[in-house]
């Protein structure tokens, strides 16, 4: 399995995509967070000027700004790869439950318990988002250099912080050592003998793309050409790949977007094995500054993710400027699947253009991946002065 570098930029093919693949993704994710307090399905917004920028048919942003009250898409993988640890840990299904207070008052038995993540942000707050509505704690580890507002956000859920020196990586690395009787680390990513857990994650992250399912055939559409997933360790990715082949309805292009900072998964799926880029990351996109992919998600990503893209800093934050221009707040991470295929598509004669073709009919869906996780650096980026009177 390679991928080889074309001429035309830094977008590179999948020359081995194998669709055929079988993994197993339903709606249990989905029914579960369904029943979670302030659920409802994220916006599918329509984007006709971005669309006409593409020169396609139908450009629709699947805006995860707000998810049970967070800034990110994230929740859902965290929240039921908690949910499934916790159950694995009782060593039983609950009584039927209809509120987490119900189920709380059931895993009573499991404390003292504490979740354990590493984070650039988003999945350490949701971890321990869901720690607080379960009664446990939550330890969250953060690199050096995590905005502060980041780290205040995850403070915010009563969760104890620990700032590591070092990447991602190295937090990583921490988080696993945290493992006993009392502790349950809950990571996107994987590693030799911890895969349980990682793939529940990426299981919960389905969830987002049955809504956009739902959303299609609410409004009539027969197909998606093209969908576009910014890849850190790789599990919303794979996530992706689970629901495409579980599903008749749509057949999707999956283009993956990475910082060209930290581009660990193409350089991976080039040499045909996994690689890491060590740190320090550098990236504004703080969600992807991941230098080795997930043990589990690259197998995944690397049979039926089929263009890779790597986007610079500057273009990530153009990409935030014109979602913005659309009603769609987006952080430096979010915005990086927009920018992704804006360079995809960038030149007359790009491969995926014909693979695409006929363009100008074509719908697209692109992941907005998080709101602005650090407000202040976003109204810095984004927020333009008023034009004087």
């Amino acid at each position: 399995m390679s991928a080889d570098r074309n001429d035309w930029g830094h977008v590179h093919h999948n020359l081995g995509v194998n669709p055929t693949v079988a993994h197993e993704a339903n709606r249990r994710p989905l029914e579960f967070h369904r029943k979670l307090p302030g659920y409802s399905p994220t916006p599918l917004v329509v984007a006709d000027s971005i669309a006409r920028r593409l020169g396609v048919g139908s450009v629709l942003i699947k805006d995860e700004s707000d998810r049970f009250g967070l800034p990110s898409f994230k929740i859902l993988g965290s929240s039921w790869a908690c949910y499934q640890a916790v159950l694995d840990r009782l060593g039983r299904e609950p009584d039927p439950w209809t509120t987490l207070e119900a189920l709380a008052a059931q895993l009573a038995e499991l404390r003292p318990l504490t979740f354990v993540a590493a984070t650039d942000g988003n999945h350490g707050r949701a971890v321990a988002w869901m720690a607080r509505q379960l009664g446990f704690g939550a330890r969250i580890y953060v690199p050096s250099g995590t905005a502060d507002a980041r780290v205040q956000a995850i403070k915010g859920e009563a969760a104890t912080v620990v700032v590591v020196d070092g990447s991602y990586d190295d937090a990583v690395e921490r988080a696993a050592d945290e493992v006993d009787d009392h502790c349950v680390v809950i990571s996107d990513t994987s590693w030799p003998g911890y895969e349980r857990i990682p793939q529940w994650v990426s299981e919960g992250y389905t969830t987002l793309f049955w809504e956009i399912e739902d959303n299609l055939s609410s409004r009539g559409r027969a197909g998606l050409d093209a969908i576009v997933v910014p890849i850190g360790v790789g599990s919303l990715a794979s996530a992706a790949v689970m629901w495409i082949e579980s599903t008749s309805s749509h057949n999707p292009i999956v283009i993956g977007v990475e910082p060209a900072d930290v581009p660990s998964m193409t350089r991976s799926v080039e040499t045909g094995h996994r690689i890491a880029i060590p740190g320090p990351h550098r990236t504004v996109m703080s969600g992807l500054r991941c230098g080795t992919p997930s043990l589990i998600a690259y197998p995944i990503v690397e049979s039926g993710v089929e263009w890779f893209v790597t986007v610079d800093d500057s273009q990530a934050i153009s990409a935030m400027q014109m979602l913005a221009d659309v009603g769609v707040v987006s952080g430096e991470t979010g915005a990086a699947a927009l920018a992704g295929i804006i360079e995809a598509l960038a030149s007359p004669h790009t491969a995926l253009r014909d693979r695409l073709a006929p363009l100008s009919e074509s719908t697209i869906v692109i992941l907005s991946t998080e709101g602005a996780t650090d407000p202040a650096n976003y109204e810095a980026l984004v927020v333009r002065p008023p034009l004087p009177a």
